[in-house]
């Protein structure tokens, strides 16, 4: 009977074995992103239009940046020109846009997709950093929103160059799929290259989705995080409470979505 049982699921491409191994990577996973408190550097939000998708909360740790490279744009550029009143030159791709909401001399646009690939309408990230900074070895903030291109960019950025980022906020997009045995290795080992340089600082659930549970395990749909460089971090201990005080809905007109207490305790 059993056997019957696993052939049957293996004609609908179900494998017991499988989905167990990936229940306890996802748990792995879980524990690892569980987001620190560092003392000295408190979190502050960039960006002032609270109205509009786009403002993150990154740690009060941005003295000597001087650029900021911006993966997506969208709707507002509300968290570029936060940056450049604190004298922060950010560089922005997005092939979705024609321009940039707003024009600022601090704001230079690419109308490109970043991808791990070059074409007419896309390029990689090296390529592009390259263009503007080659060489450049000081500090960098990168923010990234890409629609779930954002696993396959990780993924193709060379790990000595996101080293050189000191703090990182991106929107992961459909991070349920880490139920999914083959999406998992995608999404799993584009998390674990960033945590072995980087702690998380900061989680927040976008409420456009709710949360999808299995076995147990919660996985918001669409989840900011916000990355710190490991060396800027000598002492920490783990974030209790949340939502964080400074956090807002992303959806003004949809209910909030917490973040799960197993993603935190």
């Amino acid at each position: 009977m059993k056997h019957f049982v696993q052939k049957l699921l293996w004609k609908f491409s179900y494998d017991l074995s499988r989905l167990n191994k990936t229940d306890l990577k996802i748990k792995e996973l879980i524990k690892e992103l569980r987001p620190i408190v560092v003392e000295d550097k408190k979190l502050i939000r960039i960006g002032k239009n609270t109205e509009i998708d786009g403002n993150y909360l990154i740690p009060d740790d941005i003295n000597g940046i001087e650029y900021c490279f911006s993966l997506g744009v969208g709707k507002s550029s509300s968290f570029e020109l936060h940056l450049a009143e604190k004298g922060i030159k950010s560089f922005i791709a997005d092939y979705s846009v024609d321009k940039l909401p707003v024009e600022h001399k601090s704001l230079i646009f690419d109308k490109k997709f970043v991808n791990s690939y070059n074409s007419d309408s896309t390029i990689s990230f090296t390529k592009w950093k390259n263009k503007y900074l080659k060489n450049y070895d000081k500090d960098l903030i990168m923010q990234m929103d890409i629609e779930g291109d954002e696993y396959k960019v990780l993924l193709d950025i060379p790990q000595s160059e996101l080293k050189k980022f000191r703090i990182i906020v991106i929107e992961f997009h459909f991070l349920t799929r880490l139920f999914d045995y083959h999406s998992n290795q995608f999404i799993y080992s584009s998390l674990k290259k960033l945590l072995e340089e980087f702690y998380v600082v900061h989680i927040h659930p976008n409420n456009h989705s709710p949360i999808l549970k299995r076995n147990n395990i919660e996985i918001p749909h669409y989840l900011e995080i916000t990355f710190l460089r490991k060396d800027r971090v000598k002492n920490f201990e783990y974030a209790k409470t949340f939502p964080h005080p400074l956090d807002i809905k992303n959806c003004k007109d949809k209910p909030d979505v917490e973040l799960p207490r197993s993603w935190y305790t």
